[in-house]
């Protein structure tokens, strides 16, 4: 998506969550490029094939992972990763787009992706931010902690209260790793349920959800566009 006015404008890639693509989070993708950002919002589950679109609050109801666990199944930290060097690629082909150095945005399954990206093309960002993401320290070999060493961006992660995919130990063990590897990063604990962020979820929070977005853009103000 590209804001309106006369450009080169920063550019960021944001990770979808596992409701897929759908009205949601296109109007995500739009308030951010309303805000000055050309906005790259791939569709991860595309080895799929057609789906959808989901409306949460109906999948939710039910057993979820029926319905989204296959899916879910075709993509992954690693899988997005290897996406994004085609992601990269069609940016570099656009001349509105300001800079090589770019800025990630993730939320619940797309908040490992993004650090994972950023972890993987350390040269091309500058911040990476995860919203409600899960299983960010686990034992996975792809587990997106595992990419601290590697990180340049500065990161951003931002947690739910008692968030049984993100709880206290494995948050202690993402920071442990990313202040080992000398990361800037940033953390804080909204108080909301997992999923907060997202407008056509059950449990969206629109308090918390306002204070989400104006710490985000606060941050890619001022890794991409130079504020303060």
């Amino acid at each position: 998506m590209i804001p309106i006015g006369a450009g080169p404008w920063p550019g960021v890639i944001l990770y979808m969550d596992a409701g897929g693509i759908r009205p949601a989070i296109f109007d995500m993708a739009r308030r951010l490029s309303d805000a000055g950002y050309i906005v790259l919002l791939p569709d991860l589950f595309y080895r799929y094939g057609p789906y959808g679109p989901f409306v949460p609050k109906e999948v939710f109801a039910g057993d979820f992972r029926v319905i989204l666990g296959p899916l879910m199944a075709t993509t992954g930290n690693d899988k997005a990763a290897e996406d994004t060097e085609g992601f990269l690629a069609y940016l570099d082909t656009r001349d509105d787009v300001a800079g090589r150095t770019l800025g990630a945005v993730g939320f619940c399954m797309g908040g490992g992706m993004a650090l994972a990206a950023a972890g993987t093309y350390p040269d091309r960002f500058a911040v990476a931010a995860s919203y409600h993401g899960g299983n960010l320290a686990t034992d996975a070999p792809t587990s997106p902690h595992l990419f601290a060493p590697k990180l340049k961006a500065e990161v951003y992660v931002a947690a739910a209260t008692d968030d049984g995919s993100y709880p206290p130990a494995m948050a202690e063990r993402l920071e442990t790793s990313l202040t080992q590897a000398g990361v800037r990063y940033d953390t804080r604990t909204y108080p909301a349920a997992h999923g907060w962020m997202m407008p056509d979820f059950p449990v969206h929070d629109p308090a918390a959800a306002e204070r989400g977005w104006d710490d985000m853009l606060a941050l890619f103000g001022r890794t991409l566009q130079g504020g303060n």
